[in-house]
């Protein structure tokens, strides 16, 4: 049986937040919550039970929530406060895949409120996505470590991790937190997204021995 661990609230005191004073506004006051693992989730409340296929090394992972330690990053702290975001429920190095099909490294933060995508060398933000923005999520059926995060309204995140499992999870949780809506899930081994506003692209998936064959064309 597949036990998935689910996180606790750890509340930051203030005295542990850096402390900015801009010119023009007010310094900071609130806190920003993390979450650690603590208590288990059961398996009837994991988004992939019957239909996908995980492997081996993801059965019986914890989920920690926090896989860079946000709160030794000042400036990830001060972007946050500074855009009203009071908890960060996940936050980890991911692969990004550009328009051109080059993978980038990137943070992904997901908070109460929004995505986060930041360049991990200049520590610049490259883009913020509300989550009431976010219509679907897309997943092939098979054990890779690739997913879509699908934004109508602009274009579309196409990344892989190893911890796709808690992303998904995470995402779920925070679209219904924060706008009471059950954020879809798709399962299948073809699948497209929008690379850039007028680029379609579509992700095939195909089982063979030994893995999993992916590929992107455009469409």
């Amino acid at each position: 049986m597949e036990r998935i661990r689910s996180q606790r609230r750890v509340q930051i005191d203030e005295s542990q937040l850096p402390k900015y004073q801009d010119d023009d506004e007010e310094e900071e006051k609130t806190g920003m919550r993390l979450r650690s693992s603590d208590s288990s989730r059961t398996e009837n409340q994991e988004p992939f039970m019957g239909v996908k296929v995980r492997r081996k090394a993801s059965l019986h992972r914890d989920y920690r929530g926090d896989y860079i330690d946000i709160a030794s990053h000042p400036y990830l702290i001060k972007l946050l406060q500074k855009q009203g975001d009071k908890q960060v429920m996940f936050a980890d190095k991911v692969l990004k895949f550009t328009s051109s099909g080059k993978m980038k490294r990137r943070i992904l933060l997901v908070t109460d409120f929004a995505i986060y995508i930041l360049d991990p060398e200049t520590d610049a933000l490259k883009r913020r996505i509300a989550l009431a923005a976010v219509d679907k999520m897309c997943l092939s059926e098979l054990s890779d470590n690739f997913f879509a995060i699908i934004i109508p309204t602009e274009y579309d995140l196409l990344m892989a991790s190893t911890r796709k499992t808690e992303i998904v999870t995470v995402l779920i949780e925070a679209a219904k937190s924060a706008s009471d809506y059950e954020l879809e899930v798709v399962f299948s081994n073809r699948f497209e997204y929008h690379a850039a506003a007028e680029l379609v692209k579509e992700v095939q998936f195909e089982e063979v021995e030994g893995g999993v064959k992916t590929s992107i064309v455009r469409k």
